[in-house]
């Protein structure tokens, strides 16, 4: 999904919130015959909170109504197709950064570097490189990051002090002595860290940190035998192997927050969500036992994905220079700290960060050092299927059901049936 889909993305934006349509107005009473409406869809929590911003837009905008929409991230995909079917698009959408291409595709964005180029608001060198370039597809902007999203370590401090590390780790070499130090004291029946198998993120974190693409040739076939990818999956079983990550899906675990207070694993790789709810389920007395970091990688400090939710604009909008107003004023500054307030949701933006309430969050620093170095996963319509795919291939053979070469090997050849339709329109000239 798109992260906030299963992107991913995160447990948290998987909630199954009922659909409620709402109705938040940006002027006064109903529309008259001197205002415009601009619709606007949004998912989950952040649907429910954007109506609390726009007040402020409101007065600076008395001639533009705002009806916002709120959608639940499970529905919202089909959604949107079927409003694209029936063109019956928002003007304004809230969309996963991994749905991006595949929308693209469909030729149902509109291009933004041209409002982009003019405007005083948006300014494309104080976001994180990484969360941007997801909303480029084929050299266009497509999107606005809104909010962002990545994984990282989320650690027992105490135990891995213990285990004699006073620091996180910085290095797959340093994480795989730290592993080792960690069962070493917890013993048989606890873990070194929790590698749920039915996540494709903790391994598409590890192959984001090579040098390999996922995808090869402009994203018509497969990489997943590339030495890149074959380093990042035997790092990742050797976890198993050893026995420093239970073979287990989060299902069956019993609650993921709780069971890191109890010690029965020390590292999970997870996004910043977490943050709330390890401050909320842990009792007061762990608070100080836990800490976040950024995610080691094979040589120094290494990469993670560029997850989250841009602000779009439907092709179909008859007012797009009235939502392109309401995407400036969503991305101001000012507005995503509110924003960040009211969710939660990290803001895209550099100098956002730098207020207090960001600046003074210990568990929110990883997350800040993080996002300077976070990868877009391939700009490919069927990437979701991918990820979907690999997850399942690397659960087989965490269960010894397939062989790791054999795994590889099928994961290329279904991973090359997905993107034959993609290589046809490439070999006519077509934009996929």
């Amino acid at each position: 999904m798109a992260d906030k889909p299963r992107t991913t993305d995160p447990p948290r934006t998987r909630r199954l919130i009922a659909l409620v349509p709402l109705l938040w107005a940006a002027g006064c009473g109903s529309p008259g015959s001197e205002q415009r409406v601009v619709t606007v869809w949004a998912m989950g929590r952040e649907g429910e909170v954007v109506g609390d911003l726009l007040p402020q837009f409101a007065r600076a905008h008395p001639d533009i109504v705002v009806r916002v929409q709120q959608l639940p991230w499970y529905a919202a995909h089909e959604k949107l197709l079927t409003a694209f079917a029936g063109d019956a698009t928002p003007d304004v959408c809230l969309l996963g950064n991994t749905w991006i291409p595949e929308f693209v595709a469909l030729k149902a964005l509109e291009p933004l570097d041209e409002p982009l180029a003019h405007s005083g608001v948006v300014r494309r060198e104080d976001y994180f490189p990484g969360i941007w370039d997801t909303n480029v597809v084929g050299g266009a902007l497509y999107g606005v990051p809104w909010y962002v999203d990545t994984r990282l370590l989320f650690y027992r401090r105490d135990l891995l002090a213990r285990a004699g590390f006073p620091e996180p780790p910085k290095t797959w070499q340093e994480w795989s002595r730290a592993l080792a130090a960690i069962k070493a004291l917890v013993g048989p029946e606890r873990y070194s860290v929790l590698l749920p198998l039915n996540e494709f993120e903790p391994l598409m974190v590890l192959a984001l940190q090579q040098g390999d693409p996922l995808l090869r040739d402009g994203g018509r076939y497969g990489n997943f035998e590339s030495p890149g990818f074959r380093r990042a999956f035997a790092y990742y079983l050797e976890m198993f192997r050893r026995q420093w990550a239970p073979p287990v899906a989060n299902t069956q675990i019993s609650n993921a927050w709780e069971e890191l207070g109890r010690g029965y694993y020390s590292f999970y790789i997870n996004g910043p969500w977490n943050i709330g709810e390890f401050r909320r389920r842990l009792p007061p007395e762990q608070q100080g036992s836990w800490m976040t970091a950024p995610m080691p990688g094979p040589e120094g400090p290494g990469a993670s994905v560029a997850s989250g939710a841009s602000l779009v604009i439907f092709r179909r909008s008859r007012h797009k220079e009235d939502a392109w107003r309401l995407v400036e004023f969503l991305s101001d500054p000012e507005v995503q700290k509110r924003f960040y307030e009211l969710t939660g949701d990290l803001p895209p933006r550099r100098s956002t960060w730098s207020e207090p309430t960001l600046a003074e969050n210990v568990y929110a620093r990883a997350f800040r050092e993080q996002l300077e170095r976070v990868k877009p996963t391939p700009k490919v319509a069927e990437w979701e299927r991918i990820m979907i795919t690999m997850q399942l291939m690397a659960e087989r053979v965490v269960h010894g059901d397939e062989p790791p070469e054999e795994g590889l090997r099928q994961l290329d050849r279904d991973v090359d049936a997905m993107l034959q339709k993609r290589r046809w329109l490439l070999e006519r000239g077509l934009t996929p």
